[in-house]
């Protein structure tokens, strides 16, 4: 393994941790409003991935623990899905609300669960706070198509329905965020549902099952912690469940849909990114480079829209690296809490901090050469310098592969129809941006990229009014928006014969 040792992470100074025994969630499962020990003894470690030490633990789920939560929000199914948009809309304004009061200690939370930056954590609570306030105000402005006399001496009439109980699988690089934008859709539809958090960031996701254990009425909202392959495989079999959401790896993808076809439920995937970053020789180079320095290591590069794979134009190309790495060579690398100005934290586990390690070491035995990082930060924890790789050739692995970490590659192009082809030449297609003065190139760029969301002169600005969802392999359904609203919904008719 390579060792950076021309930086260093910046460490809390204050012995205070960022939590105690008192901010953590009960290590229970959360079924029918209340928490629950569940069936199996057996208990998930949850480590500090900034000092690699023990902080928590939670149960790992059974079989028999989805089956009592999912047995729960069929109940309360029927209730849930009767209440008009307006009370609907008031219990997810209140859930905001109580969000929104115990903000700090969700950020302390999700930083000492993840080790993220304050600054990353913050803008979490704040984009959970807003969805759950977006989709109390879209549940009220919903539109369907008229009602009206189709078929000849009939009237039809067009329903918007909750499709009932949703299943949902979280990811761990953004626990809060991710199941705020699976819950509060799912609520705002009228359905209810059971989410699975992944089992190595749950306690940001059972905190918020706490906090609003009294605004929901029992059974609407279950939390059941533990592996993929049992609660996750379990949640996408399971016969009384009408939906499986995930936001995860495509393999995770690929299986829970497997799983979901023997039910015929629906499927909802949010999978990974690869995105180009598309530079032409008259782009504002100083303003694209210092855009990546955000874009590409926010949440130290576990982002499945970063900026991770830039494609330049080869008469700018060494301009542009010299720039970018100017940008990099600045970027603080820290625990939680050792600053504001800390912008990247370590990756969130040791087998992913291997897994990462593996790609820059295979990546420079075929000669990929780092202009700046390229390995682990020497000290405790899961650091991993930032990275900018050069030299690559086309179609490397590490141009192609998720590597879901600081890293960015640059390789370059000669033409249009080059830099589209190549960016192109990927299984994924979640987002990507273009960076160009020219208005009529930057729109006819964007239009030949595969990707679901691609920006113009910026990358990675998000917005809870427009949607968020892939091409290809990186899945189907759209997050965000009122587009998540219909996507939990489904539509029905029924006509009436008149005259």
């Amino acid at each position: 393994m390579t060792i950076t040792n021309d930086i260093a992470v910046r460490r809390v100074q204050d012995a205070t941790p960022l939590i105690d025994a008192t901010d953590l969630p009960p290590a229970q499962h959360f079924i029918n409003g209340s928490f629950e020990a569940g069936r199996a003894s057996e208990l998930i470690t949850i480590v500090d991935p900034s000092t690699a030490e023990i902080i928590a633990h939670s149960p790992a789920g059974t079989v028999e623990d989805v089956d009592q939560a999912v047995a729960a929000a069929v109940a309360a199914r029927a209730e849930w899905a009767q209440l008009v948009p307006k009370a609907r809309s008031e219990v997810l304004h209140r859930i905001a609300d109580r969000l929104a009061e115990n903000a700090d200690l969700l950020v302390r939370l999700e930083s000492a669960n993840t080790g993220k930056p304050f600054a990353v954590s913050q803008e979490d609570v704040d984009g959970t706070v807003d969805t759950f306030r977006f989709m109390a105000g879209a549940l009220r402005a919903t539109t369907t198509m008229a009602a009206g006399d189709y078929a000849e001496n009939h009237l039809s009439v067009i329903l918007r329905e909750p499709l009932g109980v949703v299943g949902v699988i979280t990811p761990w690089n953004y626990p809060l965020l991710m199941a705020a934008w699976k819950i509060a859709p799912i609520l705002a539809a009228g359905n209810t549902l059971v989410i699975k958090p992944s089992e190595q960031t749950p306690l940001t996701t059972l905190k918020l099952a706490e906090l609003v254990a009294d605004l929901l009425p029992p059974g609407v909202l279950n939390v059941v912690t533990g592996y993929g392959p049992v609660v996750g495989a379990r949640l996408a079999a399971h016969p009384a469940i009408d939906m499986i959401a995930l936001t995860g790896s495509v393999n995770s993808g690929r299986a829970v849909a497997r799983s979901a076809a023997d039910t015929l439920k629906r499927v909802h995937l949010e999978l990974g990114g690869k995105a180009p970053v598309v530079i032409f020789e008259d782009a504002d180079l100083k303003a694209a480079a210092a855009s990546l320095r955000v874009a590409s290591f926010w949440n130290s590069g576990q982002e499945c829209g970063a900026a991770c794979r830039v494609l330049v134009h080869e008469s700018v190309a060494a301009k542009f690296v010299d720039q970018l790495v100017a940008e990099v060579a600045g970027i603080v690398v820290g625990e939680p809490g050792a600053g504001d100005d800390v912008e990247i934290g370590p990756l969130v586990s040791e087998a992913h901090f291997n897994r990462v390690m593996g790609y820059l070491d295979r990546a420079r035995q075929r000669g990929v050469r780092a202009a700046i990082g390229g390995g682990a930060i020497e000290g405790r924890g899961y650091f991993v310098a930032p990275t900018v790789l050069v030299d690559v050739p086309d179609g490397d692995e590490c141009t192609r592969a998720e590597i879901f970490g600081p890293v960015v590659t640059v390789e370059t192009f000669a033409d249009a129809g080059e830099a589209v082809r190549r960016a192109n030449d990927v299984p994924l297609g979640l987002s990507a941006s273009v960076w160009t003065e020219n208005a009529r190139r930057s729109h006819n760029i964007a239009s030949q990229l595969d990707a679901g969301t691609v920006w113009v002169n910026s990358h990675l600005v998000l917005a809870n009014e427009v949607p968020w969802g892939g091409f290809k392999g990186s899945g189907y359904g759209r997050d965000l928006s009122i587009y998540a609203l219909d996507d939990y919904r489904c539509v029905s008719r029924f006509l009436r014969r008149v005259g």
